[in-house]
């Protein structure tokens, strides 16, 4: 299982790992990450490039972001989508969600 970690620069939150259902509860848990989104005042850019596996659960997690941003008026934009939540959000039908 490969850890899931994030790095901070302005605008954009830079993942590293797996967003699965496996290192979401300890990467939530031990960081600011939740604290950070709830407190956004300006947009942010999610860069996956660094994502290595994403699973359903992940894919939950990036829209339940998406709500609590939109609840502060604030727009999320996902950028380098790996190929494997692409098609899951393909599945899901949610792509136009983060359009």
């Amino acid at each position: 299982m490969d850890k899931l970690s994030f790095t901070q620069s302005k605008g954009e939150i830079v993942f590293n790992g797996e967003l699965t259902r496996e290192s979401l509860p300890s990467a939530l848990k031990s960081s600011s990450l939740e604290s950070l989104l709830k407190n956004a005042q300006s947009d942010i850019d999610f860069d996956l490039s660094e994502v290595t596996r994403v699973d359903t659960a992940g894919l939950a997690w990036l829209i339940h972001s998406l709500g609590l941003l939109q609840h502060n008026g604030v727009s999320l934009k996902l950028r380098n989508i790996p190929e494997q939540l692409h098609n899951l959000m393909e599945l899901g039908q949610v792509t136009t969600l983060f359009e």
